[in-house]
């Protein structure tokens, strides 16, 4: 199966889901971003990859806005070179947490420090995704009332349970899809998911700090932080 079929079934069964509050908005970039998140598939994540980094879902101007994996504005337009023009608009759209695609004035300082680091250690987008792909374990982004943003890990049993099943089975057929050696979670949450998914896979998990600016690890140096973890888990850098 290919990459856009998993994720279109992803998508489809995630849409059938419902969530009681607080959580009172639901976006699904998988289906309003469709267009550049297939983009996304077809030019960076046709395997083999050497490893895949794994995050958790997406963040309100990452990637909420283009569709893609900690999805900054500028490393999604500039340095992969991806179409944000076929973004639409959630419905129903939080008034607080707008969807401007590339227009978008925000910076998701995640996805800075990761694509940042990206670009500044391989160069090209071309040179890191001929070994690494990135993907995020839930594909929706949840949003209280006041536009705080709210985890999947949060979320009751009987919401959480159909979710991570839904998520868990597309994560595999991904990996399966993508063949890594190596599963990188981004944070504890992430790992955790994947070693579960990938448990009969021949795969390795491992884990690298999250960059979220919530982590007061993060705040004190991510780069050399997940680059000493990565070294450990035996990526060579260049």
């Amino acid at each position: 199966m290919s990459l856009q079929s998993i994720t279109q079934q992803l998508s489809d069964a995630v849409d059938a889901l419902s969530f009681a509050e607080p959580v009172t908005h639901v976006y699904n970039p998988l289906a309003y971003a469709r267009a550049p998140h297939f983009e996304y598939l077809e030019r960076y994540l046709a395997g083999p990859k050497e490893a895949v980094f794994v995050g958790m879902n997406p963040g309100p101007w990452g990637m909420a806005q283009t569709g893609i994996p900690f999805g900054e504005i500028a490393a999604a337009r500039d340095w992969m070179g991806l179409d944000l023009s076929g973004v639409r608009r959630p419905d129903p759209e939080h008034p607080k947490r707008p969807v401007d695609g590339g227009a978008c004035k925000r910076s998701e300082v995640s996805g800075r420090r990761l694509w940042g680091w990206a670009a500044e250690r391989f160069g090209t987008a071309d040179a890191f995704f001929a070994r690494f792909g990135v993907l995020n374990y839930c594909p929706l982004s949840f949003m209280e009332a006041s536009g705080r943003n709210f985890i999947p890990e949060k979320l009751p049993k009987a919401e959480r349970t159909p979710l991570f099943e839904i998520c868990d089975a597309s994560l595999r057929a991904l990996v399966e899809e993508i063949g890594p050696d190596l599963v990188i979670g981004v944070g504890a949450f992430a790992r955790k998911r994947a070693a579960a998914v990938c448990k009969g896979l021949d795969v390795r998990i491992g884990q690298v700090l999250h960059p979220s600016p919530a982590s007061p690890a993060a705040n004190r140096g991510w780069v050399p932080q997940a680059e000493a973890q990565l070294i450990e888990l035996g990526v060579e850098l260049p």
